[in-house]
């Protein structure tokens, strides 16, 4: 019984405590301070081993500019037992705070020749320097404990001051020697380099790392070298030479792994850079030694050949994948590979029936379920695109129930949503949207709520729905890649539902269209019209974002992409788009390092 009302004692006094800290903070956030120190200062004398408790009523003291309290509690601590170095730099920024710059610079080297003590206390009187951006003698604190205690390793916190501090050359010498040592660190420390090196060969961090990597690479040949040399190029989108440096990897690796050069040939893919994308999959065919890795090979080269592709293309494309399925057959090995081609046959040439008559029978080849899965997600599509929509829906409900746990089965319930759109069940498809929204990968979930909003804004206002089944018909013309008519239903709803809630999601559809359709000066007037007409609407910032680009490119006028890069950044700070917006805004701009 003693020890249950002891128990009972020491869970009221925790939870007492934990009040008390809550109540002090809000009053610290607050700024009232001289409720928080007293607060603060009943929690320190009940736990003298809660330094932070001492801290805050250290902070709330100088925020009241009572400095010489603040230097009270900070020397009562440090004269006892339980004084610890770090609180020296406490007490020499309470003499900053006075401009007494002279008595703070000798706290601070007394912080830093403790060190000759018990080098043990670096973290510590290293992050206090770094918390008041103190970065020499944060760096100084490293160093020395290192030179004291060899054995201790301070170089990834050293590296990080040495970037902030701008000495680049130290801090990706230090990160690269760290790599060496601890391989598993490469993937921080590149990391660490984004926040320097950018898109632009020239800019002064790419330069520095690039010497760097070079000169080691001379001095002492390095697989590691070559890596980061590859993720420097990638950076920069010059996929030719990243490959260079990844051959060079795979004939000092006994020409095993192939992974790498085929992650530079993805992220080609991804750039649009078609030309060394083409490049690199044809060397990964020659090079494969194992079945499955030419056949991928081959799935992702025809990946390429597609991208790039015109309809004069088209035939030899066809032939192409019919003389690899002489080679490598019509199995379940070639599945991927299949699911390109009936992909092409629908949405290219032209041949959707031969499409879904060869899916059909794909599906009821020895599969496994997520491989019958796929296949059955692309022959949904076809029927989609196809306009048979109930056949798709059942398609689309046997996903789900085929791989209940994975992505697919939310992506094959997102599809059932948007098919019910394109079919004007809006009610159905907001079921469905619904669940998404809550339970759903993050852009699945995203792309639900966008439509989901769409539909529900626009069934508010119009009982008939007659605007947006016109725009669900736009939007599933788009799909077919019959811009014009798409354009021409947008034009529509336009005219004739001009002032309704759905008109600036048309203007933004048609925008895109126009884009597509290379009419670059109409999809910059519905642009300006979204900006003009509906500026606190949430496609503003979609407007302002896609015109910059539009300036940027192909209408050739940098200066008001700037312009408009500037306005998300100080307008819509919680854009999706405000991350990129500054990184352009900085590049044409001219800033040497981001």
């Amino acid at each position: 019984m003693r020890i249950v009302i002891i128990a009972i004692i020491l869970l009221f006094s925790t939870s007492g405590v934990a009040q008390s800290d809550i109540l002090a903070k809000n009053y610290f956030e607050q700024g009232e301070y001289g409720k928080a120190i007293n607060i603060y200062k009943k929690l320190y004398k009940q736990n003298k081993g809660r330094i932070d408790y001492l801290l805050r009523m250290v902070e709330s003291h100088q925020q009241l500019e009572e400095f010489d309290k603040a230097e009270a509690l900070l020397k009562e601590r440090i004269n006892t037992r339980r004084g610890s170095p770090q609180l020296l730099v406490e007490l020499g920024y309470n003499a900053t705070l006075q401009n007494k710059d002279s008595i703070a610079n000798i706290h601070y080297k007394q912080a830093i020749d403790y060190l000759e003590q018990n080098a043990n206390y670096a973290y510590n009187i290293g992050a206090a320097f770094s918390k008041y951006s103190l970065l020499d003698q944060a760096a100084e604190t490293y160093e020395k404990a290192m030179i004291v205690n060899p054995e201790r390793d301070f170089n990834p916190q050293l590296a990080t001051i040495y970037g902030e501090q701008g000495k680049l050359q130290l801090m990706f010498e230090k990160y690269i020697d760290i790599i060496q040592n601890r391989p598993m660190y490469k993937n921080v420390a590149q990391r660490n380099f984004s926040l320097y090196v950018t898109e632009d060969s020239e800019n002064e961090a790419n330069k520095i790392l690039r010497k760097t990597l070079l000169k080691k690479s001379q001095e002492n040949p390095d697989i590691l070298y070559n890596e980061l040399l590859s993720w420097l190029f990638v950076q920069q989108k010059e996929f030719k030479k990243a490959f260079t440096q990844e051959k060079a990897i795979y004939k000092r690796d006994f020409e095993e792994d192939l992974g790498g050069i085929a992650d530079v040939a993805r992220a080609a893919i991804d750039e649009k850079d078609y030309e060394v994308a083409e490049e690199i999959f044809n060397f990964i065919i020659e090079k494969s030694l194992t079945l499955p890795e030419k056949i991928r090979g081959n799935q992702y080269l025809m990946e390429v050949l597609l991208a790039k592709a015109t309809p004069k293309d088209y035939n030899d494309i066809e032939e192409k994948f019919v003389s690899l399925f002489e080679d490598f057959g019509y199995g379940k090995e070639t599945y991927m590979l299949q699911i390109e081609y009936n992909h092409f046959l629908a949405f290219n040439a032209g041949k959707k029936e031969q499409a879904i008559s060869n899916l059909k029978k794909l599906s009821k080849e020895r599969l496994s379920s997520f491989q019958e899965a796929r296949v059955k997600m692309e022959l949904s599509d076809i029927l989609v695109f196809d306009e048979k929509f109930n056949q798709a829906l059942i398609y689309y409900s046997q996903i789900q129930k085929k791989v209940q746990n994975d992505k697919l089965a939310q992506e094959a319930r997102f599809k059932v949503a948007r098919t019910s759109y394109y079919k004007g069940d809006f009610e159905w498809a907001q079921v469905q949207l619904d669940v998404l929204r809550k339970s759903a990968s993050q852009l699945i979930a995203n792309d639900a709520m966008q439509l989901s909003l769409m539909i529900r804004d626009n069934t508010l206002e119009d009982s008939t729905q007659t605007a947006l089944k016109k725009f669900a018909r736009a939007d599933l013309l788009a799909l077919q890649n019959k811009n014009s008519e798409a354009i021409a239903v947008l034009d529509d709803i336009l005219t004739n539902h001009k002032g309704e809630k759905i008109e600036d999601e048309a203007l933004l559809q048609q925008a895109k269209l126009f884009e597509k359709n290379e009419q670059f000066t109409q999809a910059e007037i519905n642009y300006n019209k979204i900006i003009e007409l509906y500026r606190d609407d949430i496609l503003a910032d979609d407007a302002h974002y896609r015109l910059a680009l539009l300036y940027e490119g192909p209408l050739q006028n940098p200066q008001k992409a700037k312009e408009l890069y500037e306005q998300i950044i100080f307008t819509f700070k919680d854009s999706i788009y405000f991350v990129d917006a500054r990184k352009r805004f900085r590049s044409l701009r001219g800033d040497a390092i981001e």
